[in-house]
């Protein structure tokens, strides 16, 4: 099945070339399948998901645009706001806990001046909460904007990290 025939001033060709990949993995009349890796482009491309590119989304998957608000809603990887330039989600589940993952959590609060889920006044930084990365062994555990993973976080590695991306 071809994609829907939709005019997009949502996402670019080439991320409707990606998604169209991930759709291709899956089989016919099961486009929806993609919805995780199309809302992993489209946020890539936009820096966040508005309603209109989930909706967008959800067109051109051919799904309810619910079903695509539960999936980016659910999911912490997705940002349904505008985020920062620099997001960090640091975990602070029980085993980066035990291994200072809160110390490293006020660490940051207090550096950049933000709590979780709010942004800098500059727009440089998002600080986020996030669940178990699978990496227990290296705790604390951070993600920068959910592709780099960061280990054994000491605030003394963050203050590091932040001169760095300044």
């Amino acid at each position: 099945m071809n994609a829907p025939s939709v005019h997009s001033t949502v996402l670019s060709p080439a991320a409707l070339a990606k998604i169209d990949q991930a759709i291709a993995k899956y089989p016919p009349g099961q486009r929806q399948s993609a919805v995780m890796a199309a809302l992993t482009v489209a946020q890539d491309e936009n820096g966040w998901l508005s309603v209109e590119t989930m909706d967008f989304v959800a067109h051109y998957l051919g799904m309810p645009p619910i079903a695509v608000y539960e999936v980016a809603s659910f999911y912490t990887l997705y940002d349904t706001h505008p985020v920062g330039k620099h997001k960090i989600t640091i975990c602070t589940n029980l085993p980066c806990a035990l291994q200072g993952a809160n110390v490293a959590a006020e660490h940051l609060k207090k550096q950049l001046g933000i709590g979780f889920n709010e942004t800098t006044a500059d727009g440089r930084y998002t600080l986020k909460q996030g669940e178990c990365f699978g990496a227990c062994g290296d705790a604390p555990v951070l993600l920068m904007n959910d592709k780099r993973m960061l280990c054994a976080m000491t605030p003394d590695k963050l203050d590091q990290l932040l001169k760095e991306l300044k």
